[in-house]
């Protein structure tokens, strides 16, 4: 796969965004409410990702700053037909490279009880329980996790 940094506007970030969007109505009913802002996502505060195969866009994922030296992954995600492949895991372990290499030192993110692949992928790759933040920290459904990066 090859990994490209993109604006979180750009049509192939958009298209595979409007596709996580669709999961989540699908997974819990409605769309994902936080309010994303594309100029989080902007360099040096944040980056997003696209991950090709052939040339077509198959995965994206995202940071954006969220407090001091700790950065929030956001809208990690690859198509139904590319899974399988580990290419969440690399999408992972670039945007944890991209972020370090920004001066953070801590990742956390939100996902939820209905994609068991997330939380398994995020847990084996060394996430672990932090208090609950963001718009869904109340949530019943919602896991909150986080890494320090080494």
């Amino acid at each position: 796969m090859e990994i490209r940094v993109v604006p979180y506007d750009h049509p192939d970030a958009g298209s595979l965004i409007d596709e996580v969007q669709q999961e989540y109505v699908v997974r819990y009913g409605g769309p994902d409410g936080t309010r994303v802002d594309p100029a989080q996502f902007a360099p040096p505060r944040g980056l997003f990702l696209v991950g090709y195969l052939d040339g077509a866009p198959v995965a994206c994922g995202g940071w954006r700053a969220h407090a001091d030296g700790v950065v929030e992954v956001k809208r990690m995600y690859v198509v139904p037909a590319a899974r399988g492949r580990g290419l969440a895991r690399a999408m992972l372990a670039e945007l944890e490279l991209s972020a370090k290499r920004a001066g953070a030192r801590r990742l956390v993110l939100e996902t939820g009880s209905r994609q068991p692949e997330a939380v398994a992928l995020y847990r084996s790759s060394g996430y672990t329980d932090v208090p609950p933040f963001g718009y869904y920290a109340n949530a019943p459904e919602s896991v909150h996790l986080g890494k320090t990066l080494g």
